[in-house]
């Protein structure tokens, strides 16, 4: 098993976040930018509590993932309050009905295309689950992303 291997898979056995988020910077630093991808799905894959496969699951790693980001581009902690308020006052499915239904794109939703994480989207996370959805909410979530230039058929985990 070649080094790189060997750590690859040290990244899918942790669940240590701060280990992987130095294992994000570290693989970074050498230039190392699919061994830095790994770490950080793997980070934002164990950060939720929620059950994997659920709604709740999918909308937390995108915050924790828009979070991550943020926080690195501005070089502080960075959390997403005003979202994190909404969802305390109306919850995660309301919260995505929203983001499908608005006349425009949220600035997360441009920010995660434009770092190539279109699966990360809440429309997307529409999309997976779209039995939880009316079917006018999947339909402007369908609508968005393929506006967007966004191969629909080929996210990640695409259930609808």
């Amino acid at each position: 098993m070649t080094d790189h291997a060997r750590i690859e898979a040290q990244i899918a056995a942790c669940n240590e976040p701060e280990k992987l988020r130095r294992w994000i910077v570290n693989a970074r630093d050498k230039g190392e930018a699919g061994l830095a991808d790994a770490a950080f799905r793997r980070l934002i894959a164990i950060l939720p509590q929620e059950r994997p496969g659920t709604i709740e699951h999918d909308f937390w790693q995108t915050i924790h993932a828009f979070e991550h980001v943020l926080t690195e581009e501005r070089g502080k902690t960075t959390r997403l309050a005003r979202t994190r308020q909404k969802v305390g006052r109306v919850g995660v499915i309301q919260t995505l009905k929203d983001w499908a239904l608005s006349d425009k794109n949220t600035d997360g939703f441009q920010m995660l295309l434009d770092r190539s994480m279109p699966e990360l989207t809440g429309e997307a996370i529409v999309l997976r689950h779209a039995g939880a959805f009316d079917e006018a909410v999947v339909a402007a979530a369908l609508r968005r992303l393929e506006e967007a230039g966004v191969n629909v058929t080929a996210l990640p985990g695409r259930i609808a």
